[in-house]
């Protein structure tokens, strides 16, 4: 017989993997402080910075332990880091960036260089026979170090530089420059990092100069899509709103009922009954009081869909103003 046993599932206590890509003048480092202070409370927050100490500059602005982390930027090298952050007690552990494990120097491509001039060294003819079997030792070392970062219980945020990747195209007869079609549709910018780690993560976002600190998703489920308006920067508010999220602490305010309709809810587009409901989700007590208050003898699913928007961007700006 076996010993395995289920038991009710809960959320409590979630540590989460969260993900911040951006070129230079994305706000990236910035929105990632402001993301785990909000988070850490009155807690002071781990920085593991690969910039030679430039997550300092934020010092007097964010409370937070600071560590620097040098080349060669192996993975195990990063995962020490990591859970020597966890080990001691971090509520939230920034790493600053976790491209370098990738592109940096020592980092995953400079290690199958390694291994290349290992096993061919300098005859070109072998090293081309060679160069998958040279992936398995740098591969195998990534992958080991993603496995120990899902064990964490921390919450983790990973900066990633992204860069800019054009191709060429044929339009009418003539070759052009492109921007290079990046993931779930990010035209012209792409993580620096193995790819699919972006998607491992519990969400990850795309942080461009043109609109610092303002998120386009890479990975959002729509459990969290509440918690990051693309039409807002990530703020302190985002971070205190996904760790209330990730504790599970159930909300002492009083259900909503079962039939509703909301006075603010007038000339908006289309947002969705199940994204009102995430948000409702991380409303106070004093806030839900007020919205049932204003409710009126019609259930939230059957609130027409051009109704539910103006709901949600009134409840979205009173749980900005309270936090």
């Amino acid at each position: 017989m076996s010993n395995f046993t289920f038991r009710p599932a809960t959320r409590e206590n979630v540590g989460l993997l969260i993900g911040l890509a951006g070129g230079t003048g994305s706000g990236k480092t910035f929105s990632a402080m402001r993301l785990a202070y909000g988070m850490a409370g009155d807690k002071p927050f781990a920085v593991i910075d690969t910039e030679a100490g430039r997550a300092k500059h934020y010092a007097d602005q964010f409370k937070f332990d600071h560590g620097d982390l040098k080349p060669p930027f192996r993975p195990e090298a990063y995962a020490e880091a990591i859970k020597a952050a966890d080990d001691a007690g971090y509520p939230v552990i920034v790493v600053d960036s976790v491209s370098h494990v990738w592109a940096g120097d020592g980092g995953v491509l400079d290690w199958h260089e390694d291994e290349l001039e290992r096993m061919a060294g300098s005859d070109w003819k072998k090293r081309e026979a060679v160069k998958m079997a040279a992936w398995i030792k740098p591969k195998m070392g990534h992958k080991a170090m993603v496995q120990k970062l899902l064990q964490v219980r921390a919450t983790v945020i990973l900066c990633f530089r992204a860069e800019e990747k054009i191709e060429m195209v044929r339009e009418d007869g003539k070759m052009k420059i492109l921007p290079k079609q990046g993931p779930t549709g990010l035209n012209g910018w792409m993580p620096v990092c193995e790819k699919n780690l972006p998607f491992e993560l519990t969400c990850s976002f795309l942080l461009t100069a043109d609109a610092p600190g303002y998120p386009k998703p890479i990975k959002l489920q729509e459990q969290h899509k509440a918690l990051f308006p693309l039409d807002k920067p990530i703020t302190e508010s985002s971070g205190k709103l996904i760790a209330k999220w990730a504790s599970g602490k159930p909300s002492s305010a009083a259900p909503i009922p079962p039939s509703s309709t909301h006075p603010l809810v007038v000339e908006a587009a289309a947002a969705g009954h199940k994204e009102l409901n995430n948000a409702l989700e991380f409303a106070s007590a004093a806030i839900k009081e007020q919205f049932n208050a204003d409710l009126n003898g019609r259930a939230i699913a059957e609130l027409p869909p051009e109704k539910v928007a103006k709901a949600l961007k009134w409840l979205r700006a009173a749980i900005d103003k309270e936090a």
